[in-house]
């Protein structure tokens, strides 16, 4: 299981990179393989603000659809456009090439709530 130690997660299974005030977002290695092979990334809530824990968009695997939570408050500035044409390469590259989100974190306070890699690693029972 791949859970690289300088991301922060959640429990809803997303990972976070953050530089600056801008969080980057994407769906963890585990999450990927419980999902199967990604056919659809869809994220309509680009240039809006939400909160934490609100949905931003869903996945979609051969067998189910699954929401995408925000992991901390803020704007989405930027949507991977590559995973329009190829949603496979969450599967391929959850931690690079398949992000997700770009977030204008709105409240950097939240960031302390999220989960270490070692946490996480304990979360999912890895």
């Amino acid at each position: 299981m791949n859970i690289p130690a300088n991301l922060k997660y959640t429990k809803d299974h997303e990972w976070v990179s953050i530089d600056g005030d801008v969080a980057t977002v994407g769906i963890t290695d585990f999450a990927q393989k419980e999902l199967g092979d990604i056919v659809y990334v869809e994220v309509e809530t680009l240039d809006q603000t939400l909160d934490k824990d609100e949905v931003f968009g869903t996945v979609e695997a051969v067998k189910t659809v699954s929401d995408l939570f925000l992991p901390l408050s803020g704007e989405i500035i930027e949507f991977n456009e590559e995973l329009e044409s190829t949603p496979e390469t969450v599967n391929t590259d959850p931690y690079g090439a398949g992000w997700m989100v770009k977030i204008k974190i709105s409240n950097p306070s939240e960031v302390e709530e999220l989960l270490s890699s070692e946490a996480y690693t304990s979360l999912i029972g890895a």
